[in-house]
């Protein structure tokens, strides 16, 4: 039998070093069961991409609220 590869197929190693590369990680927070895919879902109906892309945007708007800046 052939012996798998450690870290996936060619493509997937490739594509977690770009990202290692060119992001910052980190978990915020966990959150109670189903919260996940309720976010997921308002995202989706508030026009963003994703659940994440809101997030980033609520925590950019949140410091530029406590700062005083104008929020566009």
């Amino acid at each position: 039998m052939a012996e798998k590869k450690k870290g996936g197929t060619a493509a997937t190693r490739a594509k977690n070093k770009w990202n290692r590369d060119n992001y910052d990680s980190f978990q915020i927070t966990s959150i109670p069961k189903g919260k996940a895919a309720e976010w997921a879902e308002i995202a989706k109906e508030l026009g963003y991409k994703s659940r994440n892309q809101m997030i980033i945007a609520a925590v950019e708007e949140k410091i530029k609220r406590e700062r005083g800046e104008a929020i566009n």
